[in-house]
């Protein structure tokens, strides 16, 4: 089954937030994405359900290898795309919410492609 986009900003956003603070739980992730703790909740039993979140006994949220997986892939393409258009120019607030957008439908081939042009002309 495809994962959202949504799906994917969660993702991402757990990541993130265990990179920073190693632990995560559904406060945090509502607190940093400006989101509901309800909304939130419902998300994370959908993401659970679908196995890319694990969620113990203390209620901390753990990505499964396929959601670490995704996440990785997202934030690169995030980290990637939000460079690729401040070296055009972009300004870093517009190059991130395009980066936000963009990453989640580029496709494959073309985002090897821009990784291969933005490393070759660094």
């Amino acid at each position: 089954m495809a994962i959202q986009e949504s799906g994917e900003d969660y993702l991402e956003t757990i990541l993130i937030l265990r990179e920073k603070n190693n632990l995560v739980r559904a406060i945090d992730i509502a607190n940093e994405m400006g989101y509901s703790k309800p909304s939130v909740s419902r998300a994370m039993s959908i993401l659970k359900k679908e196995g890319y979140i694990n969620i113990n006994e203390s209620n901390y949220i753990s990505l499964t290898e396929s959601g670490e997986e995704k996440a990785r892939g997202v934030y690169e393409k995030h980290r990637l795309l939000t460079r690729f258009f401040e070296s055009l120019g972009v300004d870093h607030e517009t190059a991130v919410n395009d980066a936000c957008r963009i990453e989640h439908v580029i496709s494959p081939i073309t985002f090897e492609k821009i990784k291969q042009h933005f490393f070759l002309v660094k």
